[in-house]
């Protein structure tokens, strides 16, 4: 058997704003809160469920006591699945999010940065016709 993906950390200064951002984006919940943590998930993990089949990663923000300094190596794509890509990216720019230009040039997809300048794309929509 292989591994699992099953969380996605993110380093930050401020886990509560980025928890309660990411949530408002992806429809999660926080499912665990302490002063240096918070976790969101769109479902209640457990191993069992892991190990029944591949799962979504639950998102965990952790306390850090730098600031960001650089492009991110690592970054999330969105999809859109009940509006247009330029409909989800006003909805996300009214939650915070901001537009960032990092050389991407004209593309199918748009550019965002979180609260915290985390950047992810905002790719086509998965609406159906």
């Amino acid at each position: 058997m292989s591994s699992r993906l099953t969380e996605v950390i993110v380093d930050c200064r401020q886990p509560g704003l980025l928890a309660k951002f990411w949530c408002a984006v992806l429809d999660y919940r926080v499912i665990e809160e302490r002063s240096d943590l918070v976790e969101i998930a769109a479902w209640d993990p457990s191993a069992e469920a892991i190990l029944d089949g591949p799962v979504p990663p639950t998102l965990v923000f952790v306390r850090v006591p730098e600031p960001k300094t650089v492009k991110n190596r690592l970054h999330m794509d969105l999809s859109p699945t009940d509006r247009g890509r330029d409909e989800e990216v006003e909805r996300l720019l009214a939650l915070g999010a901001r537009r960032v230009d990092i050389g991407q040039g004209e593309r199918s997809w748009v550019v965002l940065a979180d609260p915290e300048d985390n950047e992810f794309c905002v790719l086509r929509s998965l609406r159906p016709s």
